[in-house]
């Protein structure tokens, strides 16, 4: 039998404050425990209702208290910060989470599985690396332009041409050696990075959900596998647009009475997920771009897009294109549905 008491529960790495609320949300109760008596504390309690921010631990502890009976609600951080009424401590933040517990507007966070957050780990790494290695072939690209040696364009040229630049009787005999480590540390970058691709390669063949969305253009083993690790299924959405909606590709709006000012994407959530979406929009884009002035024939998708390019401009196209691809994914995802590039648009609406 589950309680009607509602369990709020402020994480931490080693102190947990806890309030808890009877079924008029009057607070009754509060406790600052460590991490074992906090354990302890919910063995020995019937199951109710536990609310925590949607923090890093919290879809851990979720899943552990999931097992245990209870009900878990993830309120995300923005949502319950407006409730706390007085200066910033753990007490007032597990106030704040029962007062947010009784908003039903608020839209709660799923508890993410642990192969979830498995993968959006892989992208995180791979992400960090990436941008180790941006800053080091910038960092090489620097140090022999000072020397008056200009590196070829592009990531894999640069580091392709750089031992034989390196060689120019231009560079201090000095400086080679710390230049040649800066290419074995951009080399070694790029294996791991390849060692977090076949990783989740392997993840996507042995995924249906992945496979599926890997059909739609534009979304690729990157997109898919962050996408599928993110949102978990697509039933947290109401339909495409609500996804594209918390995923920050629709237009920010303002307005009072009938006056209604729409704005650029809101870029609310995920900005990794985001800024994925857009690229694969802006390769879409680009490919339609190709095979239009080649002569080749469109589909309803890449003509809806070249149409809106020339109303508008790129960007705008790209970014909106963006949304439309967010939402087909989600259309095929949910409905167990092949892409087809000429039924897109219906899909998507």
């Amino acid at each position: 039998m589950t309680s009607s008491m509602t369990i709020a529960v402020d994480l931490a790495k080693t102190v947990f404050e806890i309030a808890i609320a009877d079924s008029e949300w009057r607070i009754v109760e509060r406790h600052r425990l460590s991490r074992s008596p906090f354990q302890a504390f919910f063995f020995n309690r019937e199951p109710a209702t536990v609310v925590m921010e949607a923090c890093g631990t919290a879809h851990f502890w979720g899943r552990w208290l999931t097992g245990l009976g209870f009900t878990v609600r993830l309120i995300p951080a923005q949502a319950a910060r407006p409730y706390r009424r007085r200066n910033k401590n753990d007490a007032a933040d597990a106030s704040a989470l029962i007062e947010a517990a009784r908003n039903a507007e608020i839209i709660d966070v799923p508890v993410k599985s642990s192969e979830q957050q498995a993968i959006q780990g892989l992208h995180r790494v791979r992400s960090q690396w990436m941008a180790t290695r941006t800053a080091r072939i910038n960092n090489l690209r620097g140090l022999l332009r000072e020397q008056g040696i200009n590196i070829p364009v592009g990531a894999a040229t640069a580091v392709s041409a750089a031992p034989a630049l390196i060689d120019d009787e231009n560079v201090p005999e000095v400086l080679r050696a710390a230049l040649l480590e800066i290419v074995s540390e951009i080399r070694a970058l790029e294996a791991r990075m390849k060692t977090i691709e076949a990783e989740l390669k392997r993840y996507a063949a042995a995924s249906a959900d992945v496979q599926a969305i890997q059909q739609v253009p534009g979304i690729g083993l990157l997109t898919a596998t962050a996408l599928v690790a993110a949102v978990g299924s697509p039933k947290h959405f109401r339909d495409g647009r609500h996804m594209a909606a918390w995923m920050g590709l629709t237009p920010r709006h303002t307005g009072s009475g009938h006056r209604l000012h729409m704005g650029g994407i809101s870029k609310r959530g995920d900005r990794y997920l985001r800024m994925l979406l857009i690229h694969g929009a802006r390769s879409v884009l680009i490919r339609a771009q190709m095979n239009a002035k080649t002569g080749q024939s469109l589909n309803r998708l890449q003509q809806w897009a070249m149409d809106l390019k020339q109303r508008s401009n790129h960007n705008k196209a790209t970014c909106a294109l963006a949304n439309k691809l967010a939402r087909i994914a989600w259309a095929v995802w949910a409905h167990d549905r092949d892409f087809d590039g000429n039924h897109a648009i219906a899909m998507a609406a």
